[in-house]
């Protein structure tokens, strides 16, 4: 017996006025080929639209995730590979949706990465512990994706 595809009812709505939330991006884990990260931002930066909620979205990326913030040469010389960054078109897209992407200061010193490595549009910060503890002490809701 096949049942009809019916989406799940939803027994807890949740609708929010405002949203500020930050990501804390250390390392990637994926839906099939996606950086889960994208896909989350994603549905956080639809949902406030939706709900017309007054939203500030971040993303911090460090440590081992840094270098999804790379243009193309740069992620190139990093990842040994000659594909270019596969995830600035979803990046561009948040960010024209409103989404910040920051890069840890410690991470790119580390890795020899300058302002002009990165996709345009990318910010660099102080380090990512400072900013996640300025962004929750300023009342950000702090999501850690690993």
């Amino acid at each position: 017996m096949s049942l009809p595809d019916l989406p799940p009812h939803i027994d807890i709505p949740v609708q929010l006025d405002e949203v500020k939330v930050v990501f804390s991006v250390a390392s990637l884990t994926f839906e099939g080929d996606m950086p889960a990260v994208l896909f989350h931002l994603g549905i956080v930066v639809n949902d406030a639209a939706d709900w017309g909620a007054a939203a500030e979205v971040i993303a911090v990326f460090h440590t081992n995730a840094g270098h999804v913030t790379l243009d193309d040469e740069a992620y190139n010389a990093n990842r040994h590979v000659s594909t270019g960054n596969p995830y600035k078109q979803m990046i561009a897209g948040l960010m024209a949706k409103g989404a910040q992407f920051e890069l840890c200061g410690a991470t790119a010193r580390a890795n020899g990465w300058r302002n002009a490595d990165l996709i345009p549009g990318i910010k660099v910060n102080r380090n990512a512990m400072a900013r996640l503890t300025q962004l929750v002490q300023q009342g950000y809701v702090k999501i850690s994706e690993a």
